[in-house]
């Protein structure tokens, strides 16, 4: 009886070999994981009519912050201003916010709103504050500035 529960003494137990491959095999899931291209998501790509349009948008006073929320976890935080300088009122506008690492090589690209329709659109000539709050940034960006591109657009 006594016998079926001993550990031989010589090597390892059954149970210590499979531990030890589940442990590997988990390893070996993780970093293949860990080296498959990152894939973002795209919205609607621009229309030749937003295309045309993006050089009426002008983002004005950008800048960058950092705070600690309540559960002590680094929030960055992008405000400044979008202006549009067309004819066209808008329903909605759209940013790429790309951020990369100290290599250049692109770790977070996040497609936010910073134009709703809920909140009043943006009129031919007005200009609005926009907040972007971003706590999901890698440990590996090179915290500079994001790019900020125009990704979309749509007309009221």
């Amino acid at each position: 009886m006594a016998a079926e529960n001993k550990i031989d003494r010589r090597g390892l137990s059954p149970v210590s070999i499979a531990v030890g491959l589940v442990a590997l095999a988990a390893g070996g899931l993780l970093w293949w994981w860990l080296k498959q291209p990152v894939q973002f998501a795209q919205g609607a790509p621009l229309t030749p009519q937003a295309k045309a349009y993006v050089r009426n948008l002008r983002l004005s006073e950008v800048e960058m912050k950092a705070a600690e929320s309540f559960a002590k976890h680094v929030v960055v935080e992008i405000v400044g201003k979008i202006g549009n300088a067309g004819d066209r009122p808008l329903k909605q506008a759209d940013l790429n916010c790309v951020f990369y690492d100290p290599y250049g090589q692109l770790v977070l690209r996040e497609r936010v709103s910073i134009v709703r329709q809920r909140t009043g659109g943006l009129k031919p000539g007005e200009t609005k504050s926009f907040r972007l709050a971003f706590d999901n940034i890698p440990q590996s960006w090179n915290q500079a500035l994001p790019q900020l591109v125009i990704a979309g657009i749509e007309f009221d």
